[in-house]
């Protein structure tokens, strides 16, 4: 059997809407029960988060012209931030002037977002090395500044509300390349930071998501006024809980701080947890920027980690690397569609549902809404809850690793037709 009809033959293993039933009965019973989670008022402004199970997510910037990883191949230049990168500072701080992705299209990439079946975009407004694809007042380090010079953000808001999706950002509130970051200066870092942030929350219209991030390091990001701020600015927005995270504090994937919404899972599906909201964020290749050559996953990989997010009750935020002259790669694009195709005709099983009442494991995943249930049975061995999906750091070859139980060692196993 040839490739091409093997996968043909595990995408028929993994329809899914022809096994929906209805139980009588006992079925009804979790419908009638008010969805557990954040206080009923928070559940409002929550309800089209949770009802779209799928999203992308976009990072990109002038590191594309290097094909490594954003920021963590930046050189440290601050012994307080983690980033121990290859490029050397000089190099890597002065891309952004030979940075002109003049085949950017912001409808594209809104096009291939709605075609893959995605109902919101998550794109990098800045990372951790402090480049702003926004021509930012603040500083003199953003898109403004490049050969390029168009406001990547603007273009793509406008863009991606025209094709009836939502619209977020990712914003890191550390800053490996600024010096002030984390130091006895740390205060005049934080008043640029939250003036970024205002910025972002204010320019671009109705911005419905704002996706912080955490580097392992502190934390003196004046969280209280800058939640504050977010509010202020945006009063519907839904936050995640990244900004709170901390060592001996706040886990990513377990914790919900009393302003933020929900918990961020990285690179595994996350464990089912019906009573905190959740979002698996993870690559689709095995570096969250573009990389040459990249190992792509194939379209029934990503549907089985989507149906193992649903059938836990969370989210898929799916990362994509556009490359340094503006386009989303076309072997990315292909990925995107061929599960696009899928939710197109399983979409009910996926949009809108809660997870359950079967647990996911080896056998698929449940979701539900109302009396139905959906059935997602993969056929052979499928990705289960907290198992890594072709992860590792860049520069070397990803692999799905399957943890067992804590005082058991770690095993590879086989995620669809090949080891990736």
């Amino acid at each position: 059997m040839n490739k091409r009809r093997w996968i043909s033959v595990l995408l028929a293993g993994l329809a899914v809407i022809a096994l929906a039933a209805v139980i009588p009965g006992r079925g009804a019973a979790p419908a009638a029960a008010a969805p557990p989670g954040p206080a009923s008022s928070d559940a409002g402004r929550l309800a089209w988060w949770s009802e779209a199970r799928v999203g992308l997510f976009i990072h990109w910037g002038p590191v594309s012209l290097k094909g490594t990883e954003i920021s963590w191949s930046r050189a440290n230049s601050n012994p307080l931030c983690p980033n121990k990168g290859p490029i050397p500072v000089e190099v890597y701080d002065n891309l952004y002037k030979s940075f002109d992705p003049t085949l950017f299209n912001a409808d594209e990439w809104a096009a291939v977002a709605k075609a893959a079946g995605t109902r919101y975009v998550v794109l990098t407004a800045k990372h951790c090395d402090g480049f702003c694809l926004w021509p930012t007042a603040t500083i003199d380090y953003h898109i403004g500044l490049t050969p390029f010079r168009r406001d990547v953000c603007g273009e793509l808001a406008a863009a991606v509300r025209k094709a009836g999706l939502r619209i977020g950002w990712y914003y890191s509130p550390m800053d490996w390349r600024d010096p002030d970051c984390r130091t006895e200066r740390n205060a005049a870092y934080v008043a640029r930071m939250q003036g970024q942030v205002r910025e972002i929350l204010t320019r671009f219209g109705r911005i419905d998501l704002l996706w912080f991030d955490w580097d392992g390091g502190t934390i003196p990001w004046d969280q209280e006024a800058t939640y504050r701020l977010v509010r202020a600015a945006q009063p519907a927005i839904v936050v995640n809980n990244r900004l709170d995270c901390s060592f001996g504090g706040l886990s990513a994937d377990r914790d919900i701080g009393p302003d933020a919404d929900y918990l961020t899972p990285e690179q595994v599906i996350g464990a089912y947890n019906d009573q905190k909201p959740w979002e698996t964020c993870m690559t689709l290749g095995t570096q969250w920027s573009w990389k040459p050559d990249d190992l792509i996953k194939p379209v029934d990989e990503v549907i089985r980690i989507l149906a193992g997010c649903a059938g836990g009750d969370g989210n898929l935020l799916l990362n994509v690397g556009p490359m340094p002259d503006g386009r989303i790669e076309p072997r990315q694009v292909e990925v995107l569609k061929g599960v696009g195709a899928w939710l197109a005709r399983n979409g009910e099983s996926i949009y809108g549902t809660r997870g359950g009442p079967f647990k996911p494991g080896r056998y698929g995943a449940s979701t539900r809404r109302g009396n139905r249930i959906y059935l997602h049975v993969f056929a052979g061995t499928g990705p289960s809850p907290g198992r890594e999906q072709a992860f590792r750091r860049y520069g070397r070859r990803p692999r799905a690793r399957w943890p067992g139980s804590r005082d058991r060692a770690r095993r590879s196993a086989r995620v669809g037709p090949e080891v990736t």
